[in-house]
């Protein structure tokens, strides 16, 4: 007998579960019963696409079934178990709202605490958790051969299936973010690996840190086996950061500097990524430039919103305000227009690719302006953003403070 408040079920066209089978159902919305267009069905090794009316068909050998609809929570479930329900994957309605955890951030209980205390008490309900950080350091005991020859460990103390599922437990979405090309202890351990100066030494950023080269297979290799390991630990979602060349010219790569082939490199990369996270199920983004929603160009940095999106479950633009140091069309000074910037943003997204709102979540500015006025960015800021990301119906979003301090400023209570 199914569990009171099952999600999920569905019809195997078969008279019993045998090796070799032919799976089919629809996938629907919990709330509404209307059918998910679009989700995507995940069984033996393969991942396909519900039609218009939510309908799937797919043949394989194995004994569960992934899916997976941006907008709602995944599910994982047996096929034995649902051999004898109905027809219908029945979806939960989720919007995940998240904060930032640094890997110092998610090893210290003095920034961690709080954090957590804010996810009880607010409308927040996830985490985006460094797995790689900005220097390249990996935040917990990795298996990844490359990961401990390089030296990138940074390990906490606690063992990670048992923190996440201590966070899950509390109901906590779980977002992994890998910090990809932006990596100084890869291109220091192994400079055959790192983006190269014109002199051909490896090459510093001007924040003093080394690159790792876009085009190297060992290097694309490395960052997809990290997202591996972190879907195996139960994370929900894998978010690439830093997925994108450096913005400087002049630089030697190991194949040729032009828009074709950067662009070629980090859609390539995605979709490597999401060919190999199939089996886990989870959910797939990747961090873009703001302006990313505006230049029709790839920003030298092989970043064209409209060939990444379809790579990706949600695309992550930074629409920070003071990140626009330019301003977008009529309104010069962003952060007084926070609304404004987060907004339009994503409606130019929305427009350029297509998809609907739901396939991008912003992050949002919750630290002090740097560019403008120097204002803190407190409640009407933080809210106006969220007015925002909302009013053109995000899948959610996240607040961004490097620091890992944050408030209850801007934020609904439960």
């Amino acid at each position: 007998m199914r569990a009171p408040g099952a999600l999920v079920a569905l019809l195997i066209a078969a008279s019993s579960i045998s090796a070799e089978q032919i799976v089919s159902g629809s996938v629907l919305d919990a709330a509404t019963g209307q059918p998910i267009a679009g989700a995507t069905v995940t069984f033996a090794g393969r991942a396909i696409r519900t039609d218009e009316r939510g309908a799937f068909q797919v043949g394989g050998e194995g004994d569960a079934i992934g899916v997976r609809a941006s907008g709602y929570r995944r599910e994982s479930l047996s096929l034995h178990k649902l051999a004898d329900a109905d027809s219908a994957i029945r979806l939960e309605p989720f919007v995940p709202k998240a904060l930032y955890l640094s890997v110092y951030g998610i090893q210290s209980l003095a920034l961690r605490t709080p954090a957590l205390r804010l996810v009880a008490e607010t409308e927040l309900d996830a985490l985006v958790i460094d797995v790689k950080g900005d220097r390249g350091q990996v935040s917990f005991r990795s298996s990844v051969p490359l990961a401990a020859q390089s030296g990138t460990q940074a390990v906490i103390a606690e063992e990670p299936k048992a923190l996440f599922a201590g966070l899950k437990a509390q109901g906590i979405y779980l977002i992994a973010r890998i910090v990809v090309f932006k990596d100084d202890r890869l291109a220091e351990a192994r400079p055959d690996l790192a983006v190269k100066g014109p002199g051909g030494a490896p090459w510093r950023d001007r924040e003093g840190l080394g690159w790792s080269d876009p085009f190297q297979r060992e290097v694309r290799d490395y960052n997809v086996d990290l997202a591996v390991e972190a879907a195996s630990d139960g994370f929900d979602e894998i978010q690439f950061d830093y997925v994108r060349f450096p913005d400087e010219k002049d630089l030697v790569f190991a194949e040729s500097n032009t828009r074709e082939a950067r662009v070629r490199a980090i859609d390539g990369f995605l979709a490597e990524a999401r060919q190999r996270l199939v089996p886990y199920n989870v959910f797939l983004s990747a961090d873009v430039f703001g302006y990313v929603c505006w230049n029709v160009d790839d920003t030298g940095i092989g970043q064209e919103i409209e060939s990444l999106a379809p790579e990706v479950d949600t695309v992550s633009p930074m629409l920070y305000p003071s990140g626009f140091q330019f301003g977008i069309p009529g309104y010069r000074n962003p952060v007084q227009h926070p609304y404004e910037i987060v907004y339009l943003s994503l409606a130019r997204a929305k427009e350029r690719t297509g998809l609907p709102g739901s396939r991008f979540r912003p992050w949002l500015q919750a630290f002090r302006d740097y560019a403008y006025d120097h204002r803190p960015f407190g409640a009407d800021e933080i809210r106006a953003q969220i007015r925002g990301a909302e009013a053109a119906g995000s899948n959610g979003w996240m607040l961004w403070n490097p620091h890992n301090v944050y408030s209850e400023e801007g934020l609904e209570k439960k």
